[in-house]
């Protein structure tokens, strides 16, 4: 069957020809066939050059480019895509770490995906489609990935029906081979219960290893709060590491109970750990400078540049509640994962609150995802998380 050709406006063929994987709507001239979001199609420049295969969606980014060579999209294709993130994993000491048994397989566009996560907990691997076309390919996906992991994957679950909000479609979570319920994984030699089936995205924030990490290093005989907890990752980094007090807020309960769990696995007890459900944006209000080092891990304020301003002041404000209550010589680790709010814009909000507050602050570190979440150098758009850590003096 033939498949549909977007035919590009001239010039347009340019950011292509850059590798970077979007065609937006307003770049396409002509189709030639009969398209539907989800479809596969080929990208040719005005003059009949070949530019990418990929897939199609109604909306501004039209075509999500999955291969730049002209290249049947089979099994073998699955597998070999599989095959060099997997490569990457290797390299990152991840896949046969005895300490550390969660990682990103597949990071979208930074491993030539776009519109495909795939995380890995304990055997375990969780898909979620953020497109169509990825939505239809999840049978040959999942084959791909036993064909791959051979006796090492027990189950593949399919967590697409937050991402994909398309009802008529009606697509339901599930297991696509296997069945494995709540999985309990490693990260850095500390136990995590992985709720993929309730919880946020594909069910653990893996993006915050290395910064949890780093954490650890401020934590030793510190008072630590950590706001927008979950699942209590930062908190148990920090008992882990011999914090004299930590607290954990959420304004979920699931969440806090989560944490709760995630104390009790790794035996820490209650003496050095208490928790809150409660805004956080009061809670920074009432504390006072009880705390050395604080957490501020919030969720995405901005999913679409239309609401960049307001989120911009949101980080301003949640910034410099927590500046104002600090002890002195405290320690904040801020960050956004906004991808619309650039570096430069979360570090100008940050810079805002500190004046606000009146408090002289040094940044220590600059932070960033993971190399198990690379960002594809033709697609700067892929770095969505900013951090900081601040010294408030």
């Amino acid at each position: 069957m033939q498949i549909p050709q977007i035919i590009l406006k001239p010039g347009k063929e340019q950011s292509p020809k850059r590798f970077h994987p979007w065609i937006f709507s307003g770049a396409i001239k002509k189709i030639i066939g009969e398209v539907k979001s989800g479809d596969l199609v080929e990208v040719y420049s005005n003059q009949n050059e070949f530019l990418g295969t990929g897939h199609y969606q109604d909306g501004s980014i039209a075509v999500r480019i999955i291969s730049f060579n002209q290249t049947e999209i089979n099994a073998g294709f699955w597998e070999e895509k599989i095959y060099a993130a997997l490569e990457l994993r290797n390299q990152l000491n991840l896949t046969d770490n005895s300490h550390t048994t969660i990682y990103r397989l597949i990071n979208a566009e930074g491993d030539g995906l776009p519109g495909l996560i795939i995380d890995f907990y304990n055997g375990t691997a969780v898909l979620q489609a953020h497109s169509l076309g990825m939505n239809n390919c999840k049978n040959e996906i999942t084959k791909a990935l036993q064909k791959v992991y051979g006796e090492k994957l027990k189950a593949v679950y399919d967590k697409s029906a937050e991402s994909l909000h398309h009802k008529e479609l009606n697509i339901q979570n599930g297991y696509l081979y296997g069945n494995s319920e709540s999985t309990e994984a490693l990260e850095n030699g500390l136990k995590f219960h992985i709720n993929y089936i309730e919880g946020q995205k594909t069910g653990f924030f893996i993006d915050q290893r290395e910064n949890r990490k780093l954490l650890a290093q401020y934590a030793k005989d510190k008072t630590v709060l950590n706001t927008f907890c979950y699942s209590g990752g930062f908190s148990i980094y920090a008992l882990q590491a011999g914090a004299k007090k930590v607290c954990s807020v959420d304004s979920s309960k699931k969440a806090i109970e989560w944490t709760d769990k995630n104390v009790t696995l790794n035996g820490f007890s209650t003496e050095q750990h208490s928790y809150e459900v409660a805004d956080v944006m009061q809670y920074l209000k009432k504390i006072n400078d009880q705390y050395d080092v604080i957490v501020l891990d919030p969720p995405a304020f901005a999913k679409h540049v239309e609401a960049r301003h307001n989120a911009v002041q949101g980080y301003k404000r949640l910034n410099a509640e927590a500046l104002k209550q600090i002890k002195k010589g405290g320690i904040l680790f801020t960050f956004s994962c906004s991808q619309v709010v650039t570096r430069s814009l979360f570090t100008g909000a940050v810079l805002a609150a500190a004046i606000e507050a009146g408090r002289t602050v040094k940044i220590i570190h600059h932070l960033s995802q993971p190399a198990d979440h690379p960002n594809n150098i033709f697609h700067p758009e892929g770095e969505y998380l900013k951090g900081l850590v601040l010294y408030v003096e």
